[in-house]
């Protein structure tokens, strides 16, 4: 049964801790409620996730007796779809686009070492590995387009402010996995903010800009070494832990300047300190991770079941486990 049009706007709430459920096409759909911390991000986040679940209760009670329906956060069904988990930033609207793009571009390249949801094989036709970083980056085509569905970019151009449009941007982010780890979460959405505010700001190194964004996003997702350089614009090369952490140290020196007001308060220090010790523990030992990065966790979990069952890498048991994540 697929309900109508009218059904589906009579299915659209707000609920009561200010998050809007819905159905978008033929599927529900959690939007958290608009905050101004990470630590709310992740509160409303994992509230979602205890929503989705009761709704899937709900509707196994109507199903027969020997079915259940079973609800996956990931980022692609291994049929060749991917969707994402969307974000969405308050920006000055003084602030151009061109600087969004340039600056933006590499930290969104680079920031999957610690975003990154896993993934058991690959979806690129010119390239096969056994595991990587990232469910999303396979699925990437182009710099910047308005596009979410085909022709993905790194950059996505939808702009539609919940405020006053004159003053305010919605950054719309397309580009980042679905998370299980609060730790992940609570990253990918801090360290954004941070860099955002710094963009606002006019104090960001303009030099970090990749020659070919797109090949080094996927690149960055098939490397687990961590260690492959991506070329820059101006000849230099990097890694993805090398640009990570010129932005971090970037991202004291402002912090320590203008104050942590407008990017979280408190927890913006937080945010720091996590940043610091997961670049460290990736650098050292990725597998101190395990429990707050989620790809090092799926990873953990996917080599210890393929060793104690002597597996092949291509074994459908692994491709399992990686969805049951």
């Amino acid at each position: 049964y697929t309900p109508n049009q009218q059904e589906n706007i009579a299915r659209n709430k707000t609920l009561v801790n200010g998050a809007r459920y819905y159905v978008d096409h033929a599927h529900p759909e959690y939007s958290c409620p608009e905050v101004t911390n990470p630590r709310d991000v992740v509160i409303h986040e994992k509230a979602g996730e205890r929503i989705v679940e009761i709704s899937r209760r709900e509707a196994t009670s109507l199903l027969p007796a020997d079915r259940q329906m079973l609800i996956y956060k990931n980022s692609s069904d291994r049929k060749g779809n991917s969707y994402g988990c969307h974000e969405n930033y308050l920006m000055d609207r003084r602030v151009s686009f061109k600087q969004i793009v340039e600056h933006l571009t590499p930290v969104f390249v680079t920031r999957q070492v610690f975003t990154g949801a896993g993934k058991v094989g690959s979806e690129s036709r010119g390239h096969r590995c056994d595991y990587q970083v990232s469910q999303r980056a396979d699925f990437f085509e182009t710099e910047v387009a308005l596009d979410t569905m085909v022709k993905r970019p790194i950059i996505n151009t939808r702009d539609e402010p919940h405020a006053d449009p004159l003053r305010y941007r919605r950054l719309h982010v397309i580009v980042g996995d679905a998370n299980l780890c609060e730790v992940a979460t609570f990253l990918k959405v801090g360290t954004t903010a941070i860099i955002l505010a710094m963009v606002e700001d006019d104090v960001l190194d303009p030099t970090l800009a990749l020659a070919d964004p797109v090949r080094a996003l996927q690149a960055v997702s098939w490397d687990l070494s961590l260690s492959k350089p991506l070329n820059l614009m101006d000849g230099r090369s990097a890694t993805a832990l090398g640009i990570q952490w010129g932005l971090l140290e970037s991202a004291g020196k402002y912090l320590a300047q203008r104050g942590t007001e407008g990017v979280g308060g408190a927890v913006a220090d937080d945010v720091g300190a996590r940043w610091e010790q997961g670049l460290a523990s990736l650098e050292r030992d990725p597998t101190g991770l395990v429990g707050q990065v989620d790809w090092i966790a799926k990873r953990h979990l996917v080599e210890g079941f393929r060793d104690r069952h002597d597996l092949a890498a291509d074994d459908l048991r692994l491709a399992a486990l990686d969805r049951q994540y």
